[in-house]
């Protein structure tokens, strides 16, 4: 039995890993300073996981989380584009500063395997889809670059040191427990929210803007495969689902299955965001077996359902 850290496990994405690796009988710790994950994921894991509460850009505290670690899944950030272009010193600081220091920690603790959450924002604006990782990167938000720093440390860590190291670029993702209580949450979320309270969908920018939604359970799958896919080491591999849809099409869709038809709000675009995304998966599919199991329909009916009963 592996013993995993899960960084960022109270958060949505962390959340969920950390439930699936004790689902299946692992032995699970989790650092998280709650800055943006939330007490009521914590009180999921409540006497199942061990839980370390600090920062994990100070070094100690990244020391003593990987400590006597088997598998490194690195998910803390503060996962915000707009976020990152008002504050980019903090951002740095959760994005950059903090997975150097998990990976510090990492190697001199002998981890077996980091993994490390990427993001689709790396490859930028450029308008050649789908998205390969072979493609030149593009940020164009501090959040996008510092993503893509942390690719490039985990490389360095794997050349350099030794230590083995998996990126997994996500693609939009959603599910249940994302929080829709910020106005830099998961667009399902908001509309979904938004939709249930009796308010209309509010859009940013024309909802021409394409996205390729990946479903939490496809995710999880995915960087679960990436912990123990031999073929993997210091690859950055594209997980989701290779679908592409508008967020137009999005608010319809989710009208459609609410029954309601409450016209959408329209806002202005904001700096830094990516007109369109669309991920290529074959290399997930070839190094990882990977395959998207739960269709965006599918994820969205389960998103839905779990929304409304969190309203009842």
């Amino acid at each position: 039995m592996a013993r995993w850290l899960v960084t960022g496990g109270a958060g949505f994405i962390g959340s969920h890993l950390a439930m699936a690796l004790l689902d299946r009988g692992e032995t699970v710790r989790v650092a998280d300073d709650l800055s943006t994950g939330k007490p009521a994921n914590l009180a999921l894991l409540a006497g199942r996981a061990e839980v370390l509460t600090g920062d994990l850009a100070d070094v100690a505290f990244a020391r003593a989380a990987t400590r006597d670690m088997d598998v490194v899944l690195h998910q803390a950030a503060i996962p915000s584009v707009p976020r990152s272009v008002a504050d980019p010193l903090t951002s740095h600081r959760a994005n950059v500063d903090a997975t150097l220091a998990v990976l510090v920690g990492a190697r001199e603790a002998g981890v077996g395997r980091l993994v490390y959450a990427g993001s689709s924002s790396a490859y930028g604006d450029s308008p050649e889809l789908p998205k390969r990782e072979d493609m030149a990167p593009n940020p164009l938000s501090p959040y996008a670059l510092q993503k893509l720093v942390g690719e490039q440390y985990l490389q360095m860590f794997t050349r350099l040191y030794g230590l083995d190291t998996v990126t997994v670029r996500y693609f939009n993702v959603f599910g249940p427990r994302q929080d829709p209580s910020s106005q830099y949450s998961g667009v399902i979320a908001l509309f979904v929210t938004r939709l249930l309270a009796g308010q209309p969908p509010l859009i940013i920018g024309d909802g021409e803007q394409t996205r390729d939604f990946t479903y939490i359970d496809n995710v999880v799958d995915g960087v679960l495969r990436a912990a123990t896919a031999p073929g993997a080491t210091g690859r950055v591999i594209n997980v989701a689902t290779g679908g592409q849809i508008s967020i137009n099409q999005l608010a319809r869709t989710i009208q459609r299955l609410l029954g309601s038809d409450l016209a959408p709000l329209y806002a202005e675009a904001r700096a830094g965001d990516v007109r369109d995304s669309l991920a290529d998966i074959r290399l997930a599919r070839q190094v990882l077996g990977y395959e998207p199991r739960i269709s965006f329909e599918e994820g969205l009916r389960r998103t839905i359902d779990w929304y409304r009963a969190a309203q009842a």
